[in-house]
Order: C-alpha cells, then structure tokens, then sequence
C-alpha cells in the first residue's frame, strides 16, 4: 500500500458508553432476550415438525421465518469479521425476503381461496424458500466482496456494538461509492421492494376481506393475516428508521438501540406474535401437551 494506508486485521467495536453497572444490567437482559429467543423460536418449529395439522405452505415458510430469526439473532455472537458481517447481511436480507412471499402466501389464501392449494403446491412453496436463501445468500457475498476490496488506514474503532457494513465503511480511506451504490440498491431490493409487493397484497387482501358478507367470516379472514401484519409493520418500521433516515453523528446512539431491538426483540416477537394471535399454533401446543400427560 502507498503512503499511510494499510491493511487492518481487526476493528474495536465501540458498543455503548455506558456505565459498568448498567453494562452488567444490560447483560444480563439481552441474554434473558436471546434465550428466550431461541425457545420461543425452537418451540414454533418443534410444534410445526410435530403437529401434521401445521404442514401447510403458512406454516412451512412461518418455520423458515423461525429458522431466520434464530440465525440472525446468533449471527452477532461470532467474533470473525468476516463473519460476522457476512452473516448478519444473509439473515437480514433473508428475513425480508420471506416475509414478503409469506404475505403472497396470504393474498393467495384469501383472494382465491378455491385455487389455493393448486398455486401454493409444495414445488412452489420450496422454490420460493430456496430463492429466499439464495438471493440473501448472494447479496451478502456481493457486499463482503466490494468491502473487502477496501484499504483502511485508521482509525480502528467502530462505532457500533456489531460490524454494522455502514458504520464499518465509515474507518475506510478509499474510493467507497460503489459500496454505497450496492448497499443503496439492494435497501431498495429487500425493504422498499417488498413493502410495496405486500402493501399491493394486503389492499387486495383488504378488499377481498370487505366483500365478505358475514361478520364472523370477516373476522376469520382478518385473522389469518394479522399476525403477519403485526410482524412485517414492526420489522420494516424500524428498519426504515435506522437505514432510510438521514445519517448524522447525534443519532448514532439512537440507531445502535434501534439495531440492538432489530436483532435481538425481533426475532423474539415472531414466535410470540404467531403464537398468541394464532388459534392453530395454541391448538397444535395443547395438543402437544397432552401427548405428553399421557406418554
């Protein structure tokens, strides 16, 4: 390298400045959060595995949803670089993925209900699974590789509790406008692309829902969506706030809490949102319970 620029084998990763009280404090929420994380999600999946009643496409893309939410929750755990950024593009680009053809899953459901299981047939639903995986999967592959192209001549310390691509683009000392450009475009392919896709969805699913002549019929097909609904509002919610908000040095402190619900409530919400709204859920979980009382 020319001049004063030089390969960087490791960043400090600032975190927050706290207190040594509140750290501890902290820590020992955020590993009651993670825990919890894990069984709830653990718990989702085991049900779907366990209970023939829950093998349908909903329930098939809702255990990948899980499968997500546990991997990206750990995706922060790992202490490589390369890692740990690579890992956290794949869930968090994965996530919205899904939960985007879980919402086509749904349109399906409720606008040509007669059609359903002929559309949502199971080549189907793993074709869309195995796209999701993959273009998360590429994604995050394009964007180390741009990063990794990069010299870094100081200062080491990230300002950030995780190796967060932009906070990290942030100690670079080159060229890093396509970096930009690709993680510019691809905020456009897995947030603002599918919100629309589900925006379009849920209006027709909304109209189809209002053509329904009986109330009880009405507040079945709602239902069915409003668990999804709750989580892709919570999810893209702050997603929106921490990537599309204008950057400034105040708001770091801000968007670093924002993140730290993003990779550890989140995924804990998933389970606990399908399972308290979801009669199907809390129905294969008795019936779970009562294999067990009489084994």
């Amino acid at each position: 390298m020319e001049g004063n620029q030089s390969w960087i084998a490791e960043f400090i990763l600032v975190g927050f400045q706290l207190s040594e009280d509140m750290e501890l404090v902290l820590f020992g929420i955020f590993s009651l959060l993670y825990t919890f994380n894990l069984l709830a999600n653990g718990m989702i999946l085991g049900l779907i595995c366990l209970d023939p009643r829950l093998h349908t496409p909903m329930y098939y893309f809702l255990s990948h949803l899980a499968i997500i939410d546990i991997s990206y929750a750990s995706s922060n755990l790992p202490n490589l670089l390369a890692n740990l950024m690579i890992f956290n593009l794949i869930f968090s680009s994965m996530e919205c993925l899904i939960l985007v053809v879980m919402s086509y899953d749904r349109f399906v459901a409720i606008c040509h209900p007669l059609q359903y299981m002929v559309i949502m047939n199971w080549r189907v639903c793993t074709f869309l699974a195995i796209a999701c995986w993959s273009c998360g999967l590429c994604l995050a592959i394009v964007q180390v590789s741009l990063f990794l192209r990069l010299p870094f001549c100081g200062p080491q310390k990230v300002n950030h509790f995780f190796c967060e691509i932009q906070s990290v683009l942030k100690v670079t000392c080159g060229d890093i406008w396509i970096n930009e450009m690709f993680l510019f475009a691809e905020g456009v392919f897995v947030l603002v692309g599918p919100l629309s896709l589900m925006l379009v969805s849920y209006v027709h699913i909304l109209w189809a829902i209002l053509k329904i002549q009986s109330k009880e019929g009405r507040k079945k097909a709602f239902s069915t969506c409003s668990s999804h609904l709750c989580v892709v509002g919570f999810y893209f919610g702050i997603a929106m706030m921490v990537y599309l908000a204008p950057d400034s040095s105040h708001r770091e402190e801000q968007k670093k809490i924002l993140f730290l619900f993003y990779s550890l409530f989140n995924p804990l919400l998933n389970p606990l949102v399908y399972s308290i709204r979801n009669a199907q859920v809390k129905a294969a979980f008795h019936r779970v319970l009562q294999k067990k009382r009489t084994v």
